[in-house]
């Protein structure tokens, strides 16, 4: 029996974003006294970022210049800082939860996220840097960026959810294939090795990293100039107030000079952090209607659900054939094939697909100097990973068929291998259809694992919608549970009409 749980997608990423957006916890009656009397600043971020941010130091410990500018600050208050790692992109969402004080991870200033949180002065002026091989004369300045090789767009990368990844949308739209990353090294890594064109970082990432890719350099003019500013709940003025005073204070005395020194990161526009200061906030412009561009935005959605459809309808039948062939080998192989394709069995269904396509995407090709696209690790990681459980769905089915009707085909002067192609494969087949469809429901949602290798699906469109547009984050987390209702659908009613139809078969 399908259940109706398996029809609803388990999207922890929507769910969490909905229920916190339509349950936001109100600020606490003052959190700045709150603070003082647990004598904490929760402050949150998230270190799989990297530096000069934070991250974990030779001794093992976390450091970077946020993480000293938070211990800073919690000073300023007469307090410690403690700090609390979560997802990046989800972090202003932890916030409204109430687990923590303040947002404080390389959060940049926009007119969206100012209408929802309140925001300090700023700590840190920023510039886009664009980032390329040395070796490729090709790119030598942004507008190159346009230009096309054989007819194919350059590749650039970006992290996901980030002003950089917001900025190439804008100015270059379609005229570039933009690929989303949850992490910056990994990025810079296949800019390296040649996988990407270029990239797009902030101004500390470009400092910080430059040494540790030594066949990247920066080419054209920084652009896009912007701000990095702490995040607090609306209600929490006092501990705003307490947060910007200690940060102008340690602008005038030049505690963040010499602490962005310290990291490499101090440049001669942060001496206009005062001047900014003085005049901060800018002035909002009118909101536009809330509905003016959700066309493109369900276009954006649609494009990524069909980038799911296919991920699934390529992938599914793949891990299908590859499932009997296995279950096949184990149960009717020879003895020394059995034991690796129980090996194989046991060790996709213990280890996680997001390893499965780690290893796939970045592990193989430096292996072995094979690559393959986004998009086809994609498939082959799923069918891979789905393999294994087929591969125990048919080996059920097969141990379903009374041993006497090989025998009797046997008996009848078939081969073994004629016996199973017609008369105990079709049989297991039939038996396990139920099963395989609901596998086949679980892995249109586990392609939601693909955007972690730049794979824009659904839940990747779904990540990018909200982060550039955070007000509309219901929205779009009803409107990608709809579709991902619409796509799964289908397939739990066939599973339930196969086996109503092996019910009445086996009766």
């Amino acid at each position: 029996m399908v259940h109706v749980k398996r029809l609803i997608p388990q999207l922890a990423l929507v769910a969490s974003a909905m229920v916190t957006a339509s349950l936001r916890s109100p600020a606490a009656a003052d959190t700045l006294d709150a603070v003082r009397e647990r004598g904490v600043l929760r402050w949150g971020g998230d270190a799989s970022g990297g530096g000069p941010y934070i991250y974990q130091g030779d001794d093992n410990r976390l450091t970077g210049f946020e993480f000293d500018l938070a211990r800073y600050l919690a000073e300023q208050l007469g307090v410690r800082s403690d700090y609390v790692n979560w997802e990046w992109e989800m972090l202003p969402q932890k916030l409204d939860g109430g687990s923590i004080d303040i947002v404080l991870n390389g959060y940049e200033w926009s007119p969206e996220r100012a209408r929802l949180w309140l925001t300090t002065v700023p700590y840190y002026i920023y510039n886009l840097r664009l980032m390329c091989r040395a070796d490729d004369k090709s790119i030598t300045k942004w507008d190159d960026l346009r230009t096309q090789a054989a007819g194919k767009r350059k590749r650039v990368g970006v992290l996901q959810g980030s002003a950089a990844a917001r900025y190439l949308e804008g100015r270059f739209g379609d005229s570039i294939e933009l690929m989303k990353y949850p992490e910056i090294t990994s990025v810079l890594g296949l800019v390296q090795e040649g996988r990407l064109d270029a990239t797009v970082q902030d101004d500390p990432v470009a400092v910080y990293y430059g040494p540790a890719f030594p066949g990247l350099h920066v080419v054209g003019k920084p652009e896009a100039p912007g701000y990095y500013v702490i995040f607090l709940r609306h209600g929490d003025e006092r501990l705003r107030d307490a947060l910007n005073a200690a940060i102008e204070k340690g602008i005038g005395d030049g505690t963040l000079q010499r602490l962005y020194e310290k990291y490499g990161v101090w440049n001669e526009q942060q001496r206009e952090l005062a001047d900014v200061a003085a005049h901060w906030p800018p002035a909002l412009a009118a909101e536009a209607s809330e509905w003016g561009n959700f066309p493109h935005y369900i276009r954006i959605l649609l494009r990524a659900a069909w980038t799911t459809i296919e991920l699934s309808l390529l992938s599914m039948p793949l891990a299908m054939a590859i499932g009997v062939l296995v279950a096949v080998g184990r149960l009717y192989g020879w003895a020394w094939l059995r034991w690796p394709l129980g090996a194989y069995v046991e060790v996709l269904r213990g280890t996680p697909l997001l390893l499965q396509l780690f290893v796939i995407y970045y592990v193989l090709p430096q292996a072995t100097g094979f690559t393959l696209p986004e998009f086809w690790a994609g498939v082959l990681g799923l069918a891979i990973n789905y393999s294994a459980y087929e591969a125990e769905n048919y080996r059920a089915g097969l141990l379903a068929i009374p041993r006497g009707q090989i025998e009797a085909a046997l008996a009848l002067g078939m081969s073994t291998r004629t016996a199973l192609r017609r008369v105990i494969v079709p049989q297991a087949v039939r038996i396990v259809i139920p099963p395989v469809t609901n596998d086949f429901i679980a892995l249109f949602k586990d392609t939601s694992i693909c955007s972690m290798i730049a794979v824009t699906e659904l839940t990747g469109a779904y990540r990018f919608l909200f982060q550039s547009h955070p007000q509309y984050m219901i929205e779009f987390g009803a409107l990608t549970a709809v579709l991902y209702m619409l796509m799964s659908y289908p397939l739990s009613m066939l599973a339930r009409r196969a086996e109503t139809q092996f019910k009445r078969v086996a009766a």
